[in-house]
This record gives C-alpha cells, sequence and structure tokens, in this order.
C-alpha cells in the first residue's frame, strides 16, 4: 500500500517588491518553497482563455511563499520564528495555516510540546504539563504563545546550552530579540544577577512579560527595542550577552555591540544557518571580537566570541 504524507501549508503574504527579502527568510525553514507571484503574466505572449480566471484576477501587487511542513512536526515554532524574523526587518506579512482546522489549532498544538532536557541540567516545560524533576534539575515553565521560544528549535537549544556553561552567579546578561523570554529566564535560573531581554516586537515582549512573571524569577527586565537602539547601560556593561535572531541582523548589530560587552564578555549569537557561518563569523572578528568555540545542530549554528 503506498503510502501519502500529510503535510501542514503555512503560507506567508507579502507586498511584491518585498518577495526576495521575505523568500530568504522563509528559505531559514525550508529551502523546498513554493513562490505565488502573478505579476509577470503577460497576455501579449500567451492566450487569455489558457490561463485560469482567478489568476488573471489575482492581486499583481502581493505575492505568497509557502512551506510544507510535516505532519509529525508543530507548525508553532515555525510560525513564532517567522514571525519575529519579519518584525525585525520591518516587513508587513500575512499568516495562513492551510490543512488544518485553526479554530482548534489555539489548543492543538500543544500536543507536540513536551518537556525537553538541554545540557546537563536544563529542562524546558510546557506551563499546561505535569513534571517530576530530578534533583540537579534546573525546572523552566513556558507558555510561549506567539513568540519564538518553546526550546524545541536547534537555535535555542543551542544558546540554552552555551548558556549552561558561560554563565556565572552575579553576572549582568543582555538578550538581544528575546521572543518568548526563554533565553533570559534561564540565565536567571542559572545564576545571573540581573537579566534584561529586550524584542522590536511588541507582541513578544507581551508575551516574555508574562512568561518571566509566571517563572517568579524577578530579577529579569523586557522592554522594546530595536536591536540596540534602546538597550539601557545605566548599571553599566554586561558580562554575558545572547543574540539569537539571524544572520544578517547579527552582521548589523554587530559594529555596535561591543560597547555593550565588559572586556571578556562573551557574545553567544545563534539563528545562523551553517551555510552563512563564516560570513557571520568574519563580520564578528572584524569588529575586534575573538573567536571561543561554534556549536552546529541540523543545519543551524552558535558562534560564541569575547570581547
Amino acid at each position: 500500500m503506498e503510502y501519502t504524507k500529510e503535510w501542514t501549508q503555512l503560507r506567508v503574504t507579502v507586498k511584491l517588491e518585498l518577495l526576495d527579502a521575505a523568500t530568504a527568510i522563509m528559505s531559514m525553514i525550508d529551502n523546498n518553497l513554493m513562490i505565488e507571484d502573478y505579476s509577470d503574466i503577460d497576455l501579449k505572449s500567451v492566450y487569455g482563455d489558457l490561463i485560469d480566471e482567478s489568476l488573471l484576477n489575482a492581486d499583481k501587487t502581493i505575492a505568497s511563499i509557502s512551506v510544507f511542513i510535516p505532519c509529525e512536526k508543530s507548525p508553532t515554532d515555525a510560525i513564532a520564528f517567522l514571525r519575529e524574523r519579519f518584525s525585525s526587518e520591518g516587513i508587513d506579512a500575512k499568516f495562513e495555516l492551510i490543512g488544518v482546522n485553526e479554530d482548534d489549532w489555539a489548543n492543538a498544538w500543544k500536543a507536540y510540546y513536551k518537556p525537553i532536557r538541554i545540557g546537563k541540567h536544563m529542562v524546558i516545560v510546557p506551563a499546561w504539563e505535569r513534571f517530576d524533576p530530578l534533583p540537579d534539575d534546573i525546572v523552566v515553565r513556558m507558555d510561549p504563545g506567539m513568540a519564538f521560544g518553546t526550546g524545541t528549535h536547534e537555535t535555542t537549544r543551542l544558546v540554552i546550552e552555551l548558556l549552561e556553561k558561560y554563565v556565572k552567579k552575579g553576572q549582568r546578561m543582555l538578550d538581544v530579540g528575546t521572543g518568548s523570554g526563554i533565553l533570559a529566564i534561564c540565565a536567571s535560573k542559572l545564576g545571573a544577577e540581573h537579566c534584561a531581554a529586550y524584542d522590536i516586537d511588541p507582541v513578544a515582549v507581551r508575551v516574555a512579560r508574562d512568561n518571566i512573571a509566571e517563572s517568579g524569577q524577578q530579577n529579569i527586565t523586557c522592554e522594546v527595542s530595536d536591536l540596540l537602539k534602546q538597550v539601557s547601560l545605566e548599571g553599566g556593561q554586561y558580562d554575558i550577552v545572547t543574540a539569537n535572531i539571524v544572520a544578517d541582523i547579527i552582521i548589523r548589530m554587530a559594529p555596535d555591540i561591543g560597547k555593550y560587552m565588559k572586556e571578556g564578555a562573551p557574545l553567544i549569537a545563534s539563528g545562523i544557518i551553517t551555510e552563512r557561518k563564516d560570513e557571520v563569523l568574519e563580520v564578528l572578528l572584524a569588529n575586534n571580537l575573538k573567536l571561543v568555540e561554534i556549536l552546529e545542530d541540523n543545519g543551524w549554528c552558535a558562534i560564541v566570541v569575547k570581547k
């Protein structure tokens, strides 16, 4: 009997002039994309009656890019990841899930999200799940909502693993592009004295604040900031910085990040596809940062550099 795999189509629609930028972001999820762009239909070179009327009447000022997610995976992280990346690029995008009852999706996606062990001690647990920790477990309960960061994505796991290695008690931590707030919460639970989390997306900031409140960690602040523009240095430079964003954004902030870091402070930069690892590293090194290590997982990498 032939097996047919079931897929969920995630379609993102943007203005036509933003198609190339949107496609680049969508390719971070998968390189097998379907693009719907009807702007170049030329009735001078084809017979109009050979083209479906719906295509002739389609809005030619917009375009759509679709990625197909297999049934055994949750689209939740993909949606949240893309929302954050489109927001950071200032791209207004419409998201659609096709092949799933959207009325049911608000709760159905939770079935994919289970406790995840990361590193030696960290365990990310859904807020609604019962969990019995081991004596040495450091438990972080999360309800990601519409923000990126459940712990299931490779980029988040890489950073949490590195935080376990680099966070020291009493440190000041800066998290740029905080998403769900998961990295700041992890750093706080690992002993950081103060964590400052920032995101360009007000929705992410709202979700992160809720997660921070639920975590019980009272040494984390979360504010809206366009990358580093609104980051406060009132308490001095930071002992450790995380930026789980994308390659282009890390490259953009590389010339300025040093003034927010103490001497010897590590920057953990993630959200980087391995094909762009060398490009990002070259820019970081060109801005007086020294390579410490690189971790890779399933086509993604995290780069640790020090000032």
